[in-house]
């Protein structure tokens, strides 16, 4: 072994094919990592710990907390798992495990021996969405294969018209089903488009230029402002350099990153500051790295491999109520089937098949899915009306049921823009500055006298000079845009806080320039060795003023004096005195959740440096950064959107648990939750806040005791949004959860409903996501789950009157097997009557309940449970109940019409024809009695569906009918009865299609059955509300 003597308590040895060992193949590849004497290694198939039980805490050292095997889709077969902590090692350590050179990089020659093991850096995906699998699959359903059965065997009887009009349906909600779930699954394609196209590599000690696919773990890649970052990297040389993780962590600020080894190995992702990552963006300074890990190995790698491992959410409580549903009435449909032939004594023939086949034709409600689809697609519309895109359909449904909503802090609730709040001087005290976002307008009020309105023309000298420290001492621009108007900002978001600050006093950088006559000589950037930076500038008379803007305790070394109210009021103070007066200040501030920085500035003199004007190199930065005046503190925070508190409170009366899951600091974070409400305003709040690192170490058991999960979880991974997620589905929870950046991907994928950002949200997390908020608006959750709310209830309405029409129409044709004539038995409802009520005649009223407009309380009453689901026992009773009163009422008028205004005689083949007998029409009281049922179905069944519009309070009193309505349902009125009245009286489609002949006296029935329809209906509503207890 080869030992590393600047990285003391590990040694790395790398053996690979090119120097063969004693038995070893020359296709063995391998590794040893040797930390603090603990061994484990690593096959290029098999990954195996060779360790005592004891020693498995230091092994986690070694590796990532989770292993993920990666099947490689690529040129590659070989099974790759997370390597060392790289962060935890010194860079010549890193360079000797991944055999690559700091300064020359890799050999040419080295290329294609590393791209066979490693392959290319790139997203892995599953090929794609199969189109033919996906049509499959809309066949896949058990009401579906019932159509299909009874489609068959209309066609083997020769039952065209049937056979064609159960076809057609089933085309019809296969198009509809296809042509959504097609759009859904293009995740990892964003994924694969995210990456930078081009880096820049040092190869055999030559800088090139290379498709980023092409990077190989030891490249060394060069890092330029602007830049895309390529693959995950330790890096190797930093100047400035600043890299946003946002859409890794969600941290809002970036990260300035360091050369130094970290000490621990489980660090957060966010405080890995020797590391870049995938897909970051570098966007200030510049640097060197070395690449560790490339494609499905990166971090952004493992959230595309969680993408793929999850797969398809959970069926939703619809489809799974949908779906015992169909099993329910497929058991009632063989019931009648074998009902049918056993009354037949099984002599079956054509007449005995045409009779079982409108029987189980009957049992199926045709138009129920196409009806549910397209009420889903109405609510879908409604929702972008109000700015919620709707990406699955089941997604309305799930969204109605949520309990818990787990939600980024980031441009969720916040709006992802620093703004300056609150600051201090040594003179006056605390100040508080309002205005949100980039807008200039804003007051500057004084927290020990609110009266005392801080402003150009009254603030004092030290005051004055605090803003023109702001302003000065920052590199960052404000812009307004010309055609909206709106303000924007270019630059650092910190530095554009305080520009916006001082723009707010008008004392922005642009006034101080042009109006005032400063001129910037030169700027000693931030550097996180010293975590602060200065600038030299110069008045119109010749002054020299250097201003210093940084971390407090960096900040304070360098100050000698405090600066008062007046200009010459400076009072000089030791740094036991600086910090006992000012760093708990600092604290205050930080209890907020704010960021603190400290501004100072001096008079520098020019005597005895240069005899012309000053210039850049005039002076060191040293000098210009000591024997500083100290002027203030200023407080910059991620401010709530104006909208979340108003939001998280509706949530909260609708009985929706809201949760923070954020990757800023604990801090910060319980800040935020308390103004947006999530926890509460004052009190100890500790059981309710918690950092992901206590949250990832603790185990299933030990969460599920948790009296409730935490609230506000700061500092969070990817895995850490998933265990929440998974944590809430223990708890029989229906989970959505909210976010914009790439690390919310997978607890998108993985909750039952993902909402993610559509102005500030990536292409990863859209495509993962079910609902996309157009507005980036939490306000808007609630417009959404309200008309999911809205439409479940309205899902559930129609589904009681579609499935009671059947149960109306299989009671005549079961209970009138008893009217027989030995074994020929007369339907009292042919099979076109049957299919034209369940689609013709029922489809547009159930449409219609499916757009009856919200019920005013529908926000004020819990989620609802799963004892509370399509088909609880409440709506089974309605079903029954509804459907056995109108079959029964519908069988009378049928038995009126034969028996009482009748013979009594059931005709010959009166299945088949009106008129078997050329000398005697045998089947005209049939066809009457036929027509009297259809006639008394189709008007009940048109007015059940007012009944439905509110199953427990009653629909036909005078205050509904003249209150507010569903004119919608006025208008499928219209239609059935218009169509019905066609069918009835236009000759040979009654008589010939429909097998019924027109009534005239039996509308005397039809209204008198009318009556005593609402009679029931309304009675029945009535022992509900007095005898049980129903939720409204």
């Amino acid at each position: 072994m080869q030992q590393d003597n600047n990285f003391s308590s590990a040694e790395i040895t790398f053996d690979t094919n090119d120097q063969v060992q004693g038995n070893q193949q020359n296709d063995e590849k391998k590794y040893q990592v040797t930390y603090e004497e603990k061994v484990l290694t690593r096959d290029a198939s098999v990954l195996t710990g060779e360790t005592q039980t004891d020693n498995k805490s230091l092994l986690k050292k070694v590796l990532m907390r989770k292993r993920n095997l990666i099947r490689r889709a690529s040129t590659s077969t070989v099974t790759v798992a997370e390597g060392p902590p790289y962060h935890t090692m010194k860079i010549e350590t890193v360079a000797q495990l991944m055999k690559s050179d700091l300064q020359n990089g890799l050999k040419e020659s080295e290329i294609a021996e590393k791209r066979t093991q490693y392959g290319y850096n790139e997203m892995e995906g599953d090929g794609g969405v199969n189109p033919v699998k996906l049509m499959l699959k809309q066949f896949l359903n058990v009401m579906v294969l019932i159509l299909v059965i009874a489609m068959v065997v209309s066609f083997v009887f020769k039952d065209w018209v049937e056979g064609g009009v159960i076809a057609f349906i089933m085309v019809l909600n296969a198009g509809i089903g296809f042509a959504q779930e097609y759009k859904a699954e293009r995740t990892m394609e964003s994924l694969r488009q995210m990456a930078s196209p081009t880096a820049q590599v040092i190869r055999d000690g030559q800088q090139k230029t290379i498709a980023t696919r092409e990077l190989i773990p030891g490249d060394i890649i060069i890092l330029k402002n602007g830049d895309v970052v390529g693959a995950d990297c330790r890096i190797i040389e930093s100047f400035n350099m600043d890299i946003d993780e946002a859409l890794l962590t969600g941290e809002s600020l970036p990260v300035n990153k360091i050369v130094d080894v970290l000490e621990n190995a489980e660090v957060p992702l966010g405080d890995r500051v020797n590391m870049t990552y995938s897909s970051t963006t570098l966007c200030k300074g510049r640097g060197k790295a070395i690449v560790t890990s490339i494609g499905m190995q990166t971090e952004i790698g493992k959230i595309a491999k969680r993408l793929l491992d999850s797969g398809d959410n959970a069926r939703t409580p619809l489809q799974k109520s949908l779906d015992r549903m169909a099993l329910v009435l497929l058991a009632i449909a063989i019931i009648s089937l074998i009902i049918v032939f056993s009354v037949a004594k099984f002599r079956i023939d054509d007449q005995i098949v045409l009779y079982a086949i409108s029987t189980a034709i009957a049992v199926i409600p045709e138009g129920l899915i196409a009806v549910v689809t397209l009420t889903q697609a109405f609510g879908v519309n409604a929702m972008a009306k109000a700015n919620a895109l709707v990406r699955r359909l089941v997604a309305l449904e799930n969204l109605g049921s949520v309990t818990n909503i787990c939600s980024d802090k980031t441009g969720t609730l916040t709006q992802s823009k620093m703004v300056l709040t609150r600051f201090w001087r040594p003179d006056s005290g605390f100040h508080k500055v309002s205005g949100l976002g980039f807008t200039i307008e804003g007051e500057v009020v004084s927290e020990s006298d609110a009266d005392v309105k801080i402003t150009k023309e009254n603030m004092n000298d030290g005051m004055q000079q605090l803003l023109e420290s702001a302003a000065l001492c920052n590199m960052s621009e404000l812009r307004q845009h010309q055609e909206t108007e709106e303000w924007y900002g270019i630059g650092d978001p910190t530095e554009i806080a305080l520009q916006v600050f001082a723009h707010k006093l008008q004392m922005g950088k642009p006034s101080l320039m042009d109006n005032e006559n400063w001129r910037l000589v030169s700027e000693y950037p931030f550097d996180s060795s010293i975590k602060r930076m200065s600038v030299l500038c110069e008045t119109s008379n010749g002054e020299a003023h250097a201003f210093l803007k940084g971390a407090t305790e960096r900040v304070l070394p360098c100050c000698t004096a405090i600066q008062m109210s007046e200009k010459g009021d400076i009072r000089t103070m030791s740094q036991d005195e600086l910090q006992a007066l000012i760093l708990p200040k600092v604290e205050d501030l930080a209890k907020g959740g704010l960021r603190v920085l400290s501004l100072a500035t001096r008079r520098v003199s020019t005597k005895g440096k240069t005899e012309g004007a000053i210039s850049f190199d005039t002076f060191s930065r040293e000098e210009i950064e000591q024997d500083m005046v100290f002027l203030g503190l200023v407080g910059i925070y991620d401010p709530p959107r104006a909208e979340s508190k108003s939001a998280v409170e509706k949530c909260h009366k609708a009985g929706i648990t809201v949760h923070m899951l954020t990757g800023d600091h604990i801090a910060t974070a319980t800040a935020i939750a308390r103004e947006v409400s999530i926890i509460p305003a004052e009190g100890n709040v500790d059981h309710l806040v918690m950092s992901a690192q206590a949250f990832d170490k603790m185990s299933e058991e030990s969460i599920d005791q948790l009296p409730e999960l935490p609230l506000v979880i700061a500092r969070c991974s990817p895995d850490t949004k998933v265990k929440m997620i998974e944590a809430l589905h223990r708890r029989k929870r229906i989970s959505g959860m909210t976010g914009d950046g790439v690390n919310d991907s997978p607890s998108l994928k993985e909750s039952d409903i993902g909402i993610s950002m559509g102005q500030g949200g990536s292409d990863v997390a859209k495509q993962a996501s079910d609902i996309i908020l157009v507005d980036d608006n939490f306000a808007t959750i609630v417009a959404a789950i309200q008309e999911g709310r809205r439409v479940f209830a309205n899902i559930s309405k129609f589904v009681v009157h579609m499935v009671s029409v059947n149960v109306a129409e299989l009671t005549p044709l079961l209970l009138c097997l008893a009217f027989r004539k030995g074994s020929y038995i007369v339907f009292p409802l042919s099979p076109i009557q049957i299919l034209f009520n369940n689609l013709i005649t029922s489809a547009p009223p159930a449409m219609a309940l499916g757009l009856e407009p919200v019920h005013p309380q529908q926000m004020l009453v819990p989620p609802r449970t799963e004892k509370e689901s399509l088909f609880c026992y409440r709506n089974i009773i309605d079903i029954l109940y509804y459907g056995v009163m109108m079959g029964l009422i519908c069988l009378a008028n049928y038995a009126i019409v034969i028996y009482v205004y009748g013979p009594g005689d059931l005709g010959i083949n009166c299945n088949l024809a009106l008129n078997q007998n050329p000398d005697k029409e045998t089947c005209y009281i049939i066809y009457n009695a036929r027509g009297a049922l259809f006639v008394t179905m189709t008007v009940l069944l048109l007015l059940h569906a007012h009944t439905c519009r509110d199953l427990v309070n009653p629909t036909w009193t005078w205050k509904v009918l003249t209150g507010r309505q569903n004119f919608y349902m006025y208008a499928s009125w219209i239609f059935g009865f218009g169509i019905m009245f066609i069918v009835l009286y236009v000759p040979v489609i009654n008589t010939e299609v429909f097998k019924h002949s027109p009534i005239t006296w039996e509308w005397g029935m039809v209204a008198a059955s009318v009556v005593v329809y609402i009679f029931l209906a309304e009675g029945y509503k009535l022992i509900k509300r007095k005898f049980f207890r129903i939720r409204k």
